[in-house]
């Protein structure tokens, strides 16, 4: 008997598969053939669960996936992954391409795999060079781009003591600063040592 395997990632562990997963089991995967890799890059060879799914695929079998993203960045790898498809006698089915069947065993079905995974890893390489591109204008611009919270200097740490002193709260001065009042208080003591 054929069964469907589904299968679900993300590249970061905030971001959720909730979405993916409910397509999948609207699609007709039953939940224990549902496959879940979180915080897993689709650059990686190796992803653990896709690995499982790609294991419990037989002869007749069909893995899906919502995007075709999901199953890796370069045309190459998903070529590869093409070939070891037809190599089980399994079928993909991709949902962002209408709920069709991309068969990979027919020629026109191996001619529209090879399209999208050509057109996935432009979508992927446009994104990385607009990020890049975003990154060095906010670095040109001055802006802050996140990261290691900025350095609180020891002058900054006196006047902080100063303004306590003068009876403005600690913990309201050590907010301003960016830190806890530990922080705060640990920080000022070192100051008179």
């Amino acid at each position: 008997m054929t069964k469907l395997i589904g299968y679900a990632r993300v590249s970061t562990r905030q971001q959720s598969t909730d979405r993916q997963q409910v397509d999948l089991l609207a699609a007709g995967v039953r939940r224990d053939d549902l496959y879940v890799d979180h915080g897993v890059s689709g650059a990686r060879a190796s992803r653990p669960q896709f690995d499982r799914a790609v294991d419990a695929l037989i002869d007749g079998d069909t893995l899906v996936i919502t995007t075709l993203d999901r199953l890796g960045r370069s045309t190459q790898n998903m070529l590869s992954f093409a070939d070891e498809l037809r190599g089980r006698g399994a079928g993909l089915r991709v949902l962002n391409l209408g709920g069709g069947d991309v068969d990979t065993a027919t020629p026109m079905g191996s001619m529209l795999f090879t399209i999208m995974a050509a057109l996935a890893q432009m979508e992927h390489e446009i994104k990385r060079e607009r990020v890049t591109d975003s990154i060095s204008k906010r670095r040109e611009a001055g802006k802050d781009l996140g990261g290691r919270p900025r350095q609180v200097t020891e002058s900054q740490v006196r006047s902080a003591v100063r303004l306590v002193e003068g009876g403005e709260p600690a913990a309201q001065v050590a907010r301003d600063l960016g830190m806890s009042r530990a922080t705060f208080y640990r920080r000022s003591r070192a100051l008179k040592d």
